[in-house]
C-alpha cells in the first residue's frame, strides 16, 4: 500500500503557502512536491491541496503537463485510473522549489509584516 501524502502538508504555516516566488500558477509548485516521491492519483492530490477546487487542480495539471513537467498516464482498467508522475524536467524543478521555501521560511517575518502593513494601508496611502 502507498504512503498517502498528508493532509497538513501544506498547511498555514509551511513556507510554501506564503512563498511570493512562483512556478507556473499558484498551485504548480505545491502540486510539484506532492509528485516528489511517486506517481499520485488526482484524489490522493486532493488531500493536500483541499484550498484547490478540482476544477483548478485539473487546470493546473494540465498546465504542467503541456510544459513537460508532469507525465499523465491511463491505465485502462476495469475501473480506468489515472496517474501523474514528475518527467525529469519536473524532478529538475525540486531543487529551484527547495531553495525557493528556504528563502521563505528564512524571511518569514519580514513577508507577514509586509502583508499586514500593505492590507491595513487605507488606498490613499497605497497610492501616494
Amino acid at each position: 500500500m502507498r504512503e498517502p501524502l498528508p493532509a497538513d502538508m501544506f498547511d498555514e504555516l509551511c513556507p510554501s503557502s506564503l512563498n511570493p516566488i512562483r512556478f507556473g500558477d499558484k498551485w504548480a509548485a505545491l502540486i510539484i512536491r506532492c509528485l516528489e516521491h511517486r506517481p499520485r492519483r488526482f484524489s490522493e492530490l486532493r488531500v493536500p491541496l483541499s484550498r484547490v477546487t478540482p476544477k483548478v487542480l485539473t487546470q493546473s495539471l494540465r498546465s504542467l503537463e503541456r510544459d513537460g513537467l508532469v507525465k499523465r498516464t491511463v491505465y485502462a482498467e476495469a475501473t480506468p485510473r489515472v496517474e501523474y508522475e514528475l518527467t525529469p524536467l519536473g524532478r529538475s524543478m525540486l531543487q529551484p522549489i527547495a531553495v525557493a521555501c528556504a528563502w521563505t521560511e528564512k524571511h518569514w517575518d519580514e513577508l507577514l509584516d509586509a502583508r499586514e502593513s500593505y492590507d491595513n494601508a487605507t488606498p490613499l496611502d497605497r497610492d501616494g
